[in-house]
This record gives structure tokens, sequence and C-alpha cells, in this order.
């Protein structure tokens, strides 16, 4: 059996916050707002959060 590669997600928060969350962790909170991914890898979504926080989507940890 092989193994599915994981992607990774930003999920914005009612805070306005986003996080970078893999695949594997239940994304079931209602306090989503908005998803984005799914990402090839963490740095992938990382830049992209880089982003949307300077289009103002997003705001800084």
């Amino acid at each position: 059996m092989t193994e599915s590669a994981q992607t990774w997600y930003i999920i914005k928060q009612s805070t306005g916050k986003c996080e970078i969350v893999p695949s594997e962790q239940e994304i079931n909170n209602q306090d989503i707002i908005e998803k984005w991914g799914p990402f090839d890898s963490q740095g992938d979504a990382i830049a992209r959060r880089i982003g949307l926080i300077r289009t103002g989507k997003c705001q800084p940890k």
C-alpha cells in the first residue's frame, strides 16, 4: 500500500488570522471563514499565506 502525499491548507478563522494545517488535521471548526489549498508543500502554503497577508485577506499572527 502506498502513502498519499501530504498536502497543506490555509484556513482563515473568524479572528481574521490564517493558519497553515496539514490535510490530515480535521478542519471541521465552525470558526473557519475561508480555506485555500491544497498546497503540495508547507513552503508553498507559507508563501501563499504571506501573499494573503500582504493583500489584506489575512492578519499576521
